[in-house]
């Protein structure tokens, strides 16, 4: 059950932005909080409102937006989470967290963070097979994150592959059993 936790969900620029939504509906109904940090690219898919709508909550985007009341953000950000779960993860943070890059609200949160942190990648599967992709993948791994591996289907870029994100309902029924079990 994850009544009272409290988790960050990162939302990254992917086709699969739109699933955050459902993401983020299947915790609040198992009683979390729902905190969300977006890309900038993420809102070419979708928009902030949205996610605040579902959520309940402000949703960060820029990193140097005055905040409501004083506080470093992400560092509170980083402190509030029980759990991170990025999703969509594209090789784009996959690639920055795994090379030390804090550039923007969400990769900056994740550096500051001890708390765990789970990616679901959803790319391309030329991307996802990317060797490149891979050794950050493993590296990540290696460090201590969780990832729940994407699935094969049919792509956005109309390929067959690799790389879609995995359905929300199985994200949340995986970390619930991942918080169940101690494993997070």
């Amino acid at each position: 059950m994850l009544k009272g936790k409290n988790i960050v969900l990162g939302v990254t620029g992917g086709i699969a932005s739109y699933k955050a939504c459902e993401i983020i509906s299947s915790l609040k109904k198992e009683g979390a909080n729902v905190y969300v940090i977006m890309t900038k690219n993420a809102t070419e898919f979708i928009t902030p409102l949205t996610l605040m709508t579902l959520s309940k909550n402000k949703v960060v985007v820029d990193m140097f937006e005055m905040p409501d009341n004083y506080e470093v953000e992400h560092i509170s950000l980083a402190k509030k989470g029980d759990l991170f779960l990025i999703a969509p993860a594209t090789a784009n943070i996959i690639g920055k967290v795994a090379n030390g890059i804090a550039d923007d609200m969400l990769s900056t949160t994740i550096m500051a963070t001890k708390s765990k942190v789970v990616f679901a990648p959803a790319m391309n599967d030329a991307m996802y097979e990317n060797k490149i992709v891979q050794d950050n993948i493993r590296k990540l791994k290696d460090y201590g994150y969780y990832f729940i591996d994407p699935t094969e289907g049919m792509l956005a870029c109309n390929t067959k592959g690799i790389g879609r994100l995995e359905e929300p309902k199985v994200i949340v029924e995986e970390i619930k059993t991942l918080m169940e079990v101690g494993t997070l």
